[in-house]
């Protein structure tokens, strides 16, 4: 396993659709492995393949962020969405900024694991929402696409600040992102 670089906003890489998968063998499974460490590494919520260059269907979740489990989704498409709510995002290949945007607050998944067997899962609130933005990363969409503002971490404390009327302690905070 190996930590991969995060491409960033401006690569063209981001703004292509993914292949689909169709050989589950030892490359995909090292692609998976490298795209967990490289999660972990960063202290974000999901990461998409073409997020390290690699322009296939693949992604790595974490639906909960307290337990920090991982979930592989290889080829994966929503079979169905409910409800909607506006949430902040942010995502490892646009560092330090975050937007509000618009997504379902349950969504349905099938994908494939690294063997290639079909599954599916669901997750509502900050799982649909990894779920979302981690797909939309497959056809090359990026979340600031649908978004009407970014917003820098300074201003996201002094929102939080002005509303709370706390202020904001940064010392070893470390906001999670997509």
């Amino acid at each position: 396993m190996s930590i991969r670089t995060i491409l960033t906003q401006g690569d063209p890489a981001l703004s292509k659709v993914c292949h689909k998968v169709t050989r589950f063998d030892d490359k995909l499974a090292n692609l998976l492995d490298d795209l967990k460490e490289t999660l972990m590494e960063a202290g974000g919520v999901g990461l998409a393949a073409p997020q390290v260059g690699i322009l296939r269907r693949a992604v790595i979740v974490v639906p909960d962020p307290e337990t920090d489990d991982m979930v592989e989704l290889v080829n994966p498409e929503i079979l169905a969405q409910e409800g909607e709510e506006n949430g902040l995002e942010g995502c490892l290949s646009l560092p330090g900024l975050w937007g509000y945007v618009k997504r379902p607050t349950w969504v349905k998944v099938r994908a494939q694991d690294r063997f290639g067997n079909w599954f599916e899962t669901e997750g509502t609130g900050m799982a649909a929402r990894c779920f979302c933005h981690e797909l939309g990363h497959l056809e090359g969409q990026m979340y600031d696409e649908l978004t009407d503002r970014l917003y820098t971490e300074e201003e996201l404390d002094a929102m939080e600040e002005e509303r709370t009327g706390k202020p904001i302690k940064r010392r070893g905070r470390r906001r999670r992102r997509k």
